[in-house]
């Protein structure tokens, strides 16, 4: 399975692409970060995103999307600009009947590296190691999104599928009315 992994954010937004499934390993495909300068724009800076992860899902063909569910902490003000980002990918997957699936950074801590609670150095380390690596990835939301697309291939295969086949079903039935 082919993961694309999304770290949503205005100002960065860290893409990796992943294949692997329930116990084969798992490699890295692509990785980056999308960047959008704070001066532009809010519209012009989705815009950017939105052009910019369409072209990775048409370049790394993705079978499923992960995104990293956006949670509420105290400052609102950048809470916003990661929930509009996520919103792009969530869109994306949602055009191409792709199935889509939100993961909390505890999920993805978990997943990665067994404690839910672990640190960023942590993870990046663990994404490392997982994909056998040469190098650590850099900045850390693409470390990020490498870790979301991992959870969800070992996490959310046969959910994934069930989703697909959903998705396909509603835009055969769409494409009809």
């Amino acid at each position: 399975m082919r993961v694309l992994g999304v770290d949503p954010g205005l100002t960065r937004c860290g893409l990796g692409v992943v294949e692997g499934g329930i116990g084969q390993p798992v490699r890295m495909i692509a990785v980056g970060v999308v960047r959008t300068p704070v001066t532009d724009d809010p519209a012009e800076r989705l815009l950017s995103l939105q052009t910019e992860i369409d072209e990775w899902m048409e370049r790394h063909q993705p079978e499923s999307v992960a995104v990293e569910r956006v949670f509420a902490k105290a400052n609102i003000k950048g809470i916003m600009g990661t929930a509009q980002a996520s919103a792009i990918p969530m869109l994306a997957a949602a055009r191409r009947g792709l199935p889509l699936a939100l993961h909390t950074p505890s999920e993805v801590k978990a997943a990665v590296t067994g404690n839910g609670r672990a640190d960023k150095a942590q993870v990046t380390s663990m994404v490392t190691r997982i994909l056998r690596l040469p190098t650590t990835p850099k900045p850390a939301d693409a470390a990020d999104a490498l870790a979301i697309a991992i959870c969800q291939v070992w996490r959310g295969g046969a959910q994934d599928r069930i989703a697909a086949a959903v998705a396909r079903q509603r835009l055969t039935t769409g494409a009809r009315r």
